[in-house]
């Protein structure tokens, strides 16, 4: 245990083996030095000296006993690893009883462990002896499927030594043998990996009996139970190191077994019927099996061929004892002792589909009970059951057609010429429409409408909402006669309109099932159609005023190809550059629609809410009127008009617009030209300061008195160093003095204030930081004329100055850092009178001390 050698091992003898056989002795070394491949002798003896039989490394090793069954290959050494080798011996006589040593070369530094091992083979004769029971050759057996089979043999043995036998019951299917149930050498039985569920079952069973035989018996017996059987028997005996040996093995072919398959079929591939026949299916049992035996029949129904049997419908069942279950339209009974027939009275179109006929034997048992041998199912027959379409045609005709928009059209779909047509028949239509192309261009149908079984309407897409709104109205008129009324056809309803009438026939569960579709050849809605023409004619009624005066002009309107046309009239002004309140430079002033109801659009100026006045003339003539003209009031005024037609349901339709030519307003003025600045005595302020500006207007020109002018003053600020935000309005002061603030989110204040007839200032109080930006004013002039009519002039906008808002550091700062000195002094000075006054008084204490003697030196003994 302590040190560390070479260790060559062979079995623990003595190895028992029967005459004839083959013998395979393994001998391994381990624990040594060199290389990983190791050599090996084997010597033999059998009282005297060794004699040298094969070596691995040297082929002059072997003796001359040995060496014609070596040559031969009868004795072989079969290398199973580096450090392994086995002494393979075919044939084994009585003569190779004896001792085995196994050797190999040192291959060491130092020499340690052992080099050789040696094993006992002891030979005995074959006394195992296995056959068939009454039978010389293999004898072949026919079974039906679901009967049950014994077969037997007999295994002994007249070994000299304590040997045990391990009977194999095997099938041979295929190229292979297959092990069905065996009885160890250690008596414990062992299913087959195919088996192991019916020998749970008791289905297989391995039975023992008198003169040494061995039994399979196999019940119901299945379609994989077809083959050739034999009984393999293998002697197994205990070794010296209580292992199980296996020292020999026979086999004998018992009987060779046919099991006939049961099939299950029905008489007809494919079955067509008529609507109201009878359907006859046969489900026939196909069996070789002789004896008493019942049949269980049950017929499924599906609806595709790829259902599962599980979902399928139970149509009808026949138990073993010939009772059946009720139905009133279907019938079940047995025409002889393998068929069994369907009979359905009355088919209809849901009995289309997929007929399974499924059959169980059932055999008698010993007991007096049943017991289900055998189950099978028939591949699925079609039936196909024809309905009895009715004959019929179908006709379109349209009662009313449109020769211009808005008139209604009205389309009758006939049922003509009907045959055979029974009481449990029904009509419904389909109403379609296709939109017509000049080109070739297939164009699919849009579904207008459709009725159900029950008469029920269901609206496609394009005509659900006017069906809702009452345009489009579809009625049933008479038994054969359905109507589509559009009341107010407009252009997108030309097109081909065609019906389809559908029959639908009411089945035994009162449900309705269409039977045939015929459709009607379509009918083209269409008129001819002209372009609408609009003409717009503006004319100014006086040629010269002045400001101040009534400007009026009137609309003259004419148009072609439009029915009974109503005009709305629209009153735009094109203002110049500097004076452009709308984007696009167009400002819409008035309007007046088609039922002459007048609305102020873009005019807000609410000291002329009354200014201007739009009114219809003549059926084509509108006037419209500015009263009290301003400057402001120049630029090039239009009339736009709309065309509108009467459209379905007394809704306006528009047709066509048409815009007039300019009106121009000019006023030539000789009076003062206005200049504005904005100007501050510091553009750089401090937070909290107060900031100055000043907005400076100038007149050049006409000189005019100060009660003859008037501004209206507005600031803004766009919060940015370049002029790329919009800017926000701080306040603005109209000419009566009444000054509007906007609302603001810091704590600054602002005022506006007029200091000279051409002055205004705006002072910031308080400023903060978000007070920065570009601040200008926008001044609005206004002069009275020499008729004391007051005029606008266009607005003028200042040129904007840059307002800078800084902190004032020390000042910011100043009164914080005084407190916050103060504060520490102030706390610095109580931490020390704190400190004094607990040292002196609190947390004094007398100690009192021994006066202990100085001395210079001190002795080592007393350290």
């Amino acid at each position: 245990a302590f040190c560390r050698g070479r260790v060559v091992r062979v079995p623990q003898g003595p190895l028992i083996r029967v005459v004839g056989t083959e013998v395979v002795i393994p001998c391994s070394v381990s624990d040594y030095d060199g290389p990983s491949e190791q050599n090996f002798d084997w010597e033999f003896s059998r009282e005297t000296d060794f004699l040298r039989i094969v070596s691995t490394w040297d082929s002059t090793f072997t003796s001359k006993e040995f060496q014609n069954r070596v040559g031969r290959g009868d004795i072989k050494l079969r290398r199973s690893s580096n450090d392994a080798v086995e002494l393979v011996i075919s044939n084994i006589q009585p003569p190779d009883q004896g001792i085995y040593k196994c050797s190999t070369p040192s291959t060491d530094a130092t020499v340690q462990g052992n080099y050789d091992a040696e094993v006992q083979v002891k030979v005995i004769s074959d006394g195992l002896v296995v056959s068939g029971i009454k039978a010389r050759s293999p004898t072949t057996l026919k079974l039906s499927e679901g009967d049950s089979f014994k077969l037997r043999c007999s295994a002994t043995t007249t070994s000299p030594e304590h040997t045990h036998l391990h009977v194999t019951w095997q099938i041979k299917s295929g190229a292979t043998w297959q092990d069905i149930l065996s009885l160890t050498h250690e008596g414990k039985f062992q299913p087959g990996p195919v088996y192991e569920e019916r020998y749970r079952n008791g289905d297989v069973r391995l039975d023992t009996g008198a003169n040494d035989t061995y039994q399979l018996s196999v019940s119901q017996a299945v379609q994989m139970d077809g083959g050739a059987y034999r009984c393999l028997v293998s002697e197994w005996v205990r070794g010296a190191d209580s292992s199980w040996q296996k020292i020999q093995e026979k086999s004998v072919e018992v009987a060779s077994m046919a099991v006939q398959q049961t099939d299950v079929l029905i008489s007809t591939l494919n079955v067509s019927v008529s609507e109201g026949d009878s359907l006859d299916l046969t489900c026939n049992i196909t069996t070789d099996r002789s004896g008493i035996f019942q049949a269980a029949v049950m017929w499924y129904f599906t609806a595709s061929a790829d259902d599962a049997l599980s979902d399928a419908q139970v149509l009808l069942s026949m138990d073993h004892d010939s009772v059946v279950s009720d139905s009133a339209l279907l019938s079940l009974s047995r025409v002889d002792r393998n068929s069994y027939r369907l009979l359905v009275r009355d088919v209809d179109v849901e009995d289309s589909g997929y007929y399974t006929c499924q059959a169980a034997i059932w055999a008698p048992q010993h007991n007096g009970s049943w017991q289900k041998v055998v189950e099978r199912t028939s591949a699925p027959i079609s039936v196909v059951v024809t309905a009895l379409e009715p004959d019929y045609e179908v006709f379109l005709n349209a009662s009313k057609t449109p020769k211009f928009s808005d008139d209604p059209t009205e389309l009758e779909c006939r049922i003509t010429n009907v045959q055979d047509l029974e009481a449990n028949t029904r009509f419904t239509v389909s109403w379609y429409y296709r939109l017509r192309l000049r080109s070739d261009d297939v164009v699919p149908e849009q579904l207008l409408a459709s009725m159900d079984a029950d008469w029920t309407l269901l609206l496609g897409e394009r005509s659900r909402e006017r069906t809702q709104n009452g345009e489009i109205i579809f009625s049933k008129k008479a038994v054969n006669t359905f109507s589509l009324r559009i009341q107010w056809t407009s252009e997108s309803d030309r097109g081909d309109y065609f019906c389809v009438i559908s029959a639908w026939s009411r089945h035994r569960n009162n449900s309705w099932v269409k039977s045939k579709d015929v459709a009607s050849a379509p009918v083209s809605i269409f008129w001819a159609t002209q372009d609408y023409t609009l003409t717009v004619e503006a004319v100014r009624l006086k040629p010269f005023f002045v400001a101040g005066h009534t400007f009026e002009m009137t609309c003259k309107v004419s148009s072609k190809n439009i029915k009974t046309p109503r005009y709305s009239v629209l009153i735009t002004a094109e203002k110049p550059l500097a004076d452009q309140s709308s984007p696009n430079g167009t400002t819409r002033i008035i309007s007046l629609n088609q039922d002459s109801v007048v609305r102020l659009e873009d005019w807000t100026d609410q000291t002329r809410v009354d200014g201007v006045v739009l009114e219809k003339v003549q059926e084509n003539e509108f006037r419209y009127r500015m009263y009290q003209t301003q400057i402001s009031d120049a630029g090039l005024y239009r009339c736009v008009v709309t065309a509108w037609s009467p459209g379905g349901g007394g809704m306006w339709r528009e047709a066509v617009n048409g815009l007039s030519n300019p009106i121009q307003i000019d006023f030539q003025t000789s009076g003062p030209v206005f200049n504005v600045s904005v100007h501050s005595d510091n553009q750089m302020i401090y937070q909290g300061e107060l900031a100055d500006l000043l907005c400076i207007i100038t007149a050049e020109g006409m000189a005019l008195e100060p009660d003859d002018m008037s501004f209206d003053v507005s600031w803004f600020a766009v919060r940015s160093f370049a002029l790329d935000r919009e800017p926000v309005l701080l306040a603005s002061l109209d000419r009566r003095g009444i000054m509007t603030q906007s609302r603001r989110n810091g704590s600054s204040d602002l005022s506006l204030e007029r200091i000279s007839p051409l002055e205004f200032r705006l002072r910031v109080y308080s400023c903060e930081d978000h007070d920065f930006g570009n601040h200008y004013c926008v001044v609005t002039p206004w002069v009275r004329s020499a008729t004391g009519v007051w005029q606008r002039e266009p607005d003028i906008k200042a040129k904007p100055i840059f307002l800078s808002v800084k902190m004032d550091v020390l000042n910011a700062f100043k009164y914080p850092l005084l407190i916050g000195i103060g504060l520490a002094t102030v706390i610095g000075l109580l931490s020390c009178l704190i400190g004094y006054c607990s040292s002196r008084w609190c947390c004094k204490k007398e100690v009192q001390e021994t006066r202990r003697e100085r001395r210079r030196l001190m002795s080592m003994e007393m350290d």
